[in-house]
């Protein structure tokens, strides 16, 4: 790196002060465990470098690396039973990410929207909001607390409910296609998308409940590619990366 883009980066300072990041319970996993310890540690590595550009960082967490609701209701288990313990799922990836965080120096709580008490704190949102203001990250497990709603409708409630700037989903491509790219080679990606349109074309980006959220709290969501490094730093300092879902 020269001189001039040292100097550079040093001297930017991210557009967002507050964000919400949404992450899939696989992010975590490895080829082989459930939760892969450096898989953890390079997340937690990503969300302390913004972290420490001075943005206010809230996870919310998934849990499709442990368990998956849907999954096992279209099995033919009681949906309500099987979301409940896709929210469990949830809070034991939250545990992991903010052991992860702590190591490499970032103060993290934990808050969970079904009581766990000896592990974590119940979601109370002035308390939450207290948190990122004395600059820790937060990490919201459990998703809404309750069946029926996913971990996507869940970091639309906590972004609508925190101001916050913008919801960052992190996925395992590099934006909104209209297609499968991993099956279509010509699927067409989106630079940006309306609310409205990625309804109506049933884009995959999250469901519909998440997107209302979104759209009728004015919280504009970009959907991009975790896995390559720097990716996260680059949306929060407002550079054109992933899909940006907006009015």
């Amino acid at each position: 790196m020269s001189n001039r883009l040292a100097r550079r980066r040093l001297v930017q300072k991210p557009v967002y002060k507050r964000i919400i990041l949404k992450l899939s319970g696989e992010v975590l996993a490895g080829e082989e465990e459930v939760i892969d310890a450096k898989l953890t540690e390079k997340i937690a590595r990503e969300v302390a470098e913004i972290h420490a550009l001075g943005v206010q960082v809230a996870v919310v967490i998934g849990g499709g690396n442990i368990w998956r609701g849907i999954t096992s209701a279209n099995r033919g288990m009681d949906r309500s039973t099987a979301d409940y313990m896709g929210m469990l799922a949830t809070i034991i990836n939250g545990m992991a990410l903010q052991e992860a965080l702590e190591k490499v120096g970032v103060n993290t709580r934990v808050q969970t929207a079904i009581e766990v008490k000896n592990v974590a704190e119940p979601f109370i949102r002035r308390r939450a909001v207290r948190h990122l203001e004395k600059e820790r990250v937060v990490i919201f497990v459990a998703g809404t607390g309750n069946p029926f709603f996913s971990t996507d409708t869940a970091a639309a409630l906590r972004a609508s409910e925190l101001g916050a700037e913008i919801l960052l989903k992190a996925t395992k491509v590099d934006g909104v296609y209209d297609s499968d790219p991993r099956k279509n080679p010509k699927a067409r990606r989106y630079d940006k998308v309306s609310y409205t349109e990625a309804l109506e074309a049933r884009l995959q980006v999250m469901d519909s409940t998440a997107f209302a959220l979104c759209m009728d709290n004015h919280v504009p969501i970009v959907v991009f590619d975790m896995f390559k490094p720097g990716n996260l730093r680059s949306v929060v300092l407002g550079e054109k990366i992933g899909t940006l879902v907006t009015a």
